[in-house]
């Protein structure tokens, strides 16, 4: 519950349940964001096991964001504490 308490933490969280996103994707669905703040958090809740980073071999590389099952278990907690 400490990891969640932050307002970023829970945005992310929120976000990420409707579908895997990319960095880009992230930072234009959470208005007022730095990307730096995007990053730590990102890498906080990877860290965490909450969240799961999948880069892809392509040209431009792509990395794909999305809950693992434990990230998955806070989207109710989540969503009513962001509220």
């Amino acid at each position: 519950m400490n990891r969640i308490r932050d307002k970023w933490t829970l945005l992310v969280i929120a976000t990420l349940a409707e579908s895997r996103l990319r960095f880009t994707d992230l930072f234009r669905r959470l208005p007022g964001i730095s990307q730096r703040m995007l990053t730590l958090t990102l890498k906080n809740l990877e860290r965490d096991g909450l969240v799961s980073r999948t880069a892809y071999a392509e040209v431009p590389p792509r990395v794909e964001y999305a809950l693992t099952d434990t990230g998955r278990s806070l989207i109710i907690p989540a969503l009513t504490l962001a509220q």
